[in-house]
């Protein structure tokens, strides 16, 4: 007896497994993306509002905002990454299942291509998942190093402070 190819992508187990992760990776990297929009508007409002830009905080916040910028372009082609991988997974699913409607016909030309199709589709779906997720690490990581910005900008300012009280309870 001759095995089925598709008999078990004809379950749709696994591209339905992936196609779910997928479309919960779009809807939080929308999420981060609407975050880092929000981010950029009050950087651009606080900006607006400031009248000296060679000012330490001024320069921060110039700095943060191409962050932020930089950002949400990596996020924008993550969640493009994303989205082909999910029409690749949704893709091999169909294409797996027309492959084991076939199968038993005996059309072995048409049932070798849709192996081939499934299986690139399932390769471009996978590869753009993990090309979305490495954008998602890159971006990650500006994120972080703004956050470290901030934390150093903060405690030089606390020491700042700490020394000129040292300096009142001394006079």
């Amino acid at each position: 007896m001759e095995s089925n190819p598709f008999a078990v992508l004809s379950l749709i187990v696994a591209p339905a497994i992936l196609t779910n992760a997928s479309s919960v990776l779009i809807m939080s990297t929308s999420n981060r993306l609407a975050r880092g929009v929000d981010r950029s508007r009050e950087l651009s409002k606080q900006l607006e509002e400031t009248q000296n830009f060679d000012a330490p905080e001024p320069q921060r916040r110039l700095r943060e905002l191409a962050a932020t910028g930089d950002r949400a372009l990596l996020i924008l082609q993550a969640l493009r990454s994303f989205y082909v991988a999910l029409g690749a997974f949704a893709s091999a699913a169909f294409v797996s299942l027309l492959g084991a409607v076939l199968a038993p016909a005996a059309i072995e030309h048409v049932v070798l291509l849709l192996e081939i199709a499934g299986v690139t589709a399932g390769l471009v779906a996978v590869s753009a998942l993990v090309n979305g997720s490495i954008l998602l690490l890159r971006e990650t990581r500006i994120a972080v190093q703004v956050i470290n910005e901030r934390a150093a900008t903060v405690r030089e300012r606390v020491a700042a402070g700490k020394a000129v009280s040292d300096e009142v309870r001394h006079v």
